[in-house]
């Protein structure tokens, strides 16, 4: 064993173990569905607006968080540390190519959709954090080792595939059936995220095809295959389709129109697609008014979204990321620990924000120089020593 490997085993992080085989159980039996359900791909579903509109609300927000690194002491007290590389990486980047906040935007978006968020954790010869790779979850198989360790065979689209063990990628899952692989809510929900599906697509058939005036074309006489095969032909052409809304049609061979009262709104289309709305939103724990649905809202509920959404939604995705990177990134029983600061959405709030400071400084529990640092300001002794 070199030395390397020693300072590795050492430090808690995990070796691949000479001669691992593959088990019987691989990846389409820990995950059977994934990613496609009911004949709609994760992808595709993101043409569904409210799909789209709840992953990038979430994404988007936990991306946006300040990340904050502890060290705890021997007295088990938490203290913040500055110097530890993934503070480094978040300021400077996860890699060349890619920030921190797009980086956990791809991964956070890819385990709402997919059920699962997949990095390859990068190392420098010594071991220390140097980054990481993020992975699209349509390039890797996974299999389970003979240990009941996972194995993460990742393509790079050019025919090259190298597998990763357990410690060497960081895997966010949303919640999973067997413990191992996660699995997308939009698959157990695949009824309900159909049925929206199908409103829109009627919705979008009926501005395709649908004729303006609406109705019906009635005659006494007996109309031939040519007269029937012409007026079909002409009726499609020059009167179907939103475009095409309003034009005068010319009638033969006796032909009457009689309009007919359907519309979208008596076959409660619309109502449907609104509460479509409303499903989706409940699938990701999101408020309506965070994807722009103001349907049924009013001034104090629009203002109570924002701390369902921080509470409820964000606060649950960020304990599961922070415990993912405790598990993954950093050495096992370490004293790191990492947490997204949820705090940093009182930046748009700045009433909100100063009154907490305000009565923290009261109460003792910060002093101002203290909240200054919150701000991200110098202390002020440093600020009179520029002067």
């Amino acid at each position: 064993m070199g030395l390397i490997e020693r300072i590795a085993g050492l430090a808690g992080y995990e070796k691949r173990a000479a001669g691992e085989t593959l088990a019987p159980s691989s990846w389409s039996a820990l995950a059977p569905g994934i990613g496609n359900f009911a004949g709609m791909s994760a992808r595709a579903a993101e043409n569904l607006s409210t799909v789209l509109g709840c992953t990038n609300a979430i994404a988007t927000a936990l991306a946006y968080v300040p990340v904050v690194v502890y060290r705890r002491d021997n007295d088990g007290n938490r203290i913040e540390t500055t110097t530890h590389p993934l503070c480094r990486i978040a300021r400077a980047g996860v890699s060349p190519q890619m920030s921190w906040p797009d980086f956990l935007e791809h991964i956070v978006a890819s385990t709402l959709l997919t059920g699962n968020g997949l990095a390859v954790i990068d190392r420098s010869g010594n071991g220390q954090l140097s980054g990481f790779r993020y992975v699209p979850w349509g390039m890797v198989t996974v299999s389970e080792l003979s240990s009941g360790r996972l194995a993460y065979d990742v393509s790079d689209g050019r025919g090259i595939t190298r597998r990763y063990l357990e410690g060497e990628v960081l895997h966010l899952r949303d919640r999973t059936d067997d413990g191992k692989i996660g699995r997308s809510r939009l698959s157990r929900a695949a009824d309900t995220v159909n049925g929206v599906q199908a409103a829109n697509e009627h919705a979008r058939a009926f501005l395709n095809n649908g004729a303006s005036p609406s109705g019906v074309l009635e005659t006494d006489n007996k109309l031939s295959s040519e007269a029937f095969d012409r007026l079909r032909t002409s009726w499609k052409t020059d009167h179907s389709g939103a475009g095409k809304a309003g034009s005068t049609p010319i009638l033969e061979d006796g032909l009457k129109w009689k309009a007919a009262q359907i519309n979208p709104e008596d076959a409660e289309l619309l109502e449907t697609r609104k509460f479509g709305v409303i499903e989706i939103c409940r699938l990701f724990q999101v408020p309506p008014p965070i994807v722009q649905s103001y349907e049924n809202n009013t001034f104090t509920n629009a203002a109570q979204a924002g701390l369902w959404f921080a509470t409820f939604c964000l606060a649950p995705w960020a304990r599961k990321i922070e415990a993912e990177f405790i598990r993954s990134v950093f050495p096992t029983s370490g004293p790191y620990e990492m947490e997204l600061d949820l705090s940093g959405f009182l930046r748009g709030d700045p009433e909100t924000r100063w009154n907490a400071h305000k009565i923290a400084i009261e109460t003792g529990v910060l002093d101002p120089d203290e909240v200054r640092q919150v701000e991200g300001w110098n202390p002020r002794a440093i600020m009179s020593d520029q002067l």
